[in-house]
């Protein structure tokens, strides 16, 4: 029996079979009335290709596959009378050398937990239950960009780990605690670190083996759907990280998969990573594409994620990413473009939201590559947003300065605007920042521990009234002071600090300040949805602007103090004339502040007088490492 047609062939060898998933690997199926598995793998360069497993008692001899006659590669076979749940691998032996490989299979929907490496035979058994969530995903179609997207990312295994074994918890267990705590603390999505299963655990999970599986270690493929599914019953979106870049050369892994560079480049100038040391896919080779395009419709399709993220889009973008002259080479051209990785990484976006219109891409690139998150039509390459790693390095810089010498970095804050616009940016505050020496967010704020934890607060009271969609990594939101260890829980224990405390307050609060104000999101990635009142105040370190939403009335003005000085009789210009109230201090009581008021309970009344361009001003009290939100009462 064979699960492929014809049809199915002709797309897969043109790189254009986006559903791999459904013939690859291994499938429970019934064959003239009897019930077993199918096998398929892909091994042109193979002579002979056995499946071995717990079924047959490892022997290479008991199950040969049968190659395809199409010139596919692809062999295949139907054993009888087995099922889920047993482990196996392919036995496969090169044409040209002899050498048997024992290779895991890359289309396994679930894996032996590490360190053993077995394929386990499975199937997609789960009734889900969000239903409500995607039809709402799929009414709101077209309009993401338009909608708050507060993203909590995270490390599943390091979030909360069992006091007695320090274990992390499982998938399901996740799917009971963190839900409801995204849902009070106010996110709008969840981004889950490489979920797909891996051999080395300190990697993250950013060196994939397991493509098609998310990693054995916290539970089966339907404990992780249960995880997205009680996610969106609480109304939270799954974003996944996607790592299309590289891959280990683990000996059960992709590489060398039929004894020679199959799914990697030959030459290591195109085909091997130097910062992490593993292979770069070979993305002119029809098979691999359909590959990678099948993989990231996969987790759309059979678990229902909201988003992808693809991890190191510049790496795939250039040729001499992290290379020296004569390391690299060049493209037809001449030139250091990657054309076989943008032509990949285009239709990736393509096919992904032609068939998912509802669901986002986001690039992780950290270069000037013009129109990364422009549709294709418009010479981009099609993701919904990229991450602006400008903003975040500036960012820290500006506030690891002592307050008192900001006034000479004010440009560090206000450049960011120059180019907000030119992409749809999400403001990340990752992983990556508080690992490798960098230090905790926290432990990165100047000043003693009061001022520590208002710089903190103010940090993210400029990050979420900033244009543009917002990252932040777990353990941020309780500043917790130890760097991010992968190995260990946060420390939730210290929520006994009032100023720990105090930071989860105000994270939770901008998260319902930014999703409430249409003025904060629905204009989040043009540049009619901002203006400036004043950068140029060097002298005081305070910046002013203007957030909007399509209507007037929907405006807010964002005022923050850089420094510990309390500003009295601060006159500031305002759009419109009227009562202005405040609708968020980080300096409030509940959140560790001196609870310093911008303006009287009742509002501040404008006065008519030219400033700043605005025909009249208000005067109010700047708290100290303090931002403030008014709003026209």
């Amino acid at each position: 029996m064979t699960l492929f047609t014809d049809f199915d062939i002709q797309l897969f060898k043109s790189g254009k079979h986006y559903r791999l998933y459904e013939k690859m690997g291994s499938h429970i199926v019934t064959h003239e009335g009897v019930e077993g598995v199918f096998f398929a793998v892909w091994a042109p360069n193979a002579s002979k290709v056995a499946v071995i497993g717990s079924f047959n008692g490892w022997n290479a001899q008991t199950h040969l596959l049968n190659p395809r006659w199409d010139g596919s590669g692809i062999w295949e076979i139907f054993i009888p009378n087995i099922g889920k749940g047993e482990l196996y691998k392919y036995l496969i032996v090169n044409q040209h050398t002899g050498e048997a490989l024992q290779k895991s299979d890359p289309f396994a929907l679930h894996w032996e937990t590490p360190p053993n490496t077995s394929s386990v035979v499975w199937d997609m058994d789960y009734e889900w239950q969000d239903k409500k969530w995607l039809d709402n995903r799929q009414k709101n179609a077209g309009k993401q960009l338009e909608q708050p997207c507060s993203v909590y990312e995270m490390h599943m295994a390091s979030w909360r780990r069992y006091p007695d074994n320090n274990l992390p918890l499982t998938y399901r267990d996740l799917g009971d605690q963190l839900p409801a705590y995204l849902q009070e603390m106010g996110f709008t999505h969840v981004e889950f670190m490489p979920v797909m299963e891996h051999p080395y655990g300190p990697s993250w999970g950013y060196q994939i083996v397991g493509y098609f599986a998310p990693t054995s270690r916290m539970g089966t493929p339907e404990d992780f759907m249960y995880l997205i599914d009680k996610l969106h019953q609480h109304d939270i979106g799954v974003i996944l990280d996607w790592v299309p870049s590289h891959f280990p050369e683990d000996a059960h892994g992709l590489a060398r998969f039929d004894g020679t560079h199959l799914y990697e480049h030959a030459d290591p100038r195109k085909g091997f990573h130097p910062d992490w040391k593993s292979a770069i896919f070979n993305y002119g080779r029809n098979e691999v594409r359909s590959f990678l395009i099948s993989n990231a419709l996969f987790w759309l399709d059979k678990y229902h994620a909201d988003g992808l993220r693809v991890d190191a889009v510049a790496s795939m973008l250039y040729l001499d990413y992290s290379r020296e002259e004569g390391q690299w080479i060049p493209n037809i051209y001449g030139g250091r473009e990657n054309l076989e990785a943008i032509s990949l990484i285009k239709e990736f976006n393509e096919v992904v939201y032609a068939n998912y219109p509802d669901v986002q891409t986001i690039a992780e690139e950290s270069t000037a590559w013009p129109g990364v998150s422009r549709p294709l039509y418009d010479g981009g390459l099609g993701f919904g947003m990229k991450w602006m790693m400008g903003w975040m390095h500036d960012t820290l810089k500006y506030f690891k300065e002592d307050p008192m010498y900001r006034r000479f970095h004010q440009g560090k804050l206000s450049f960011s605007i120059i180019y907000a616009f030119h992409e749809n940016f999400m403001l990340p505050l990752s992983h990556d920042e508080v690992v490798y020496g960098k230090g905790s967010l926290i432990g990165r704020m100047p000043g003693d521990e009061w001022q520590k934890h208002a710089n903190l607060r103010l940090l993210f009271s400029y990050m979420f009234t900033h244009p543009g969609a917002k990252l932040l990594f777990m353990g941020g939101e309780i500043a917790q002071y130890q760097e991010w260890n992968f190995d260990a829980s946060l420390d939730w224990d210290s929520l006994q600090n009032k100023f720990k405390k105090g930071i989860q307050e105000t994270v939770k609060d901008l998260n319902h300040l930014y999703k409430n104000e249409k003025a904060l999101h629905e204009l989040q990635f043009s540049d009619q949805g901002f203006q400036w009142v004043d950068h140029s105040d060097s002298t005081n370190s305070v910046f002013a602007y203007i957030r909007k939403g399509k209507e007037a009335e929907d405006t807010v003005v964002v005022i923050g103090n850089f420094t510990p000085r309390v500003m009295h009789g601060y006159e500031i210009g305002v759009p419109d004339a009227g009562t202005y109230t405040q609708i968020f201090n980080s300096d409030d009581k509940k959140y560790g502040g001196s609870g310093m008021s911008a303006c009287a309970e009742e509002g501040v009344l404008t006065n008519p007088n030219l400033r700043h361009g605005f025909d009249q001003e208000i005067a109010i009290t700047l708290p100290p490492l303090g931002m403030v939100v008014l709003k026209l009462k």
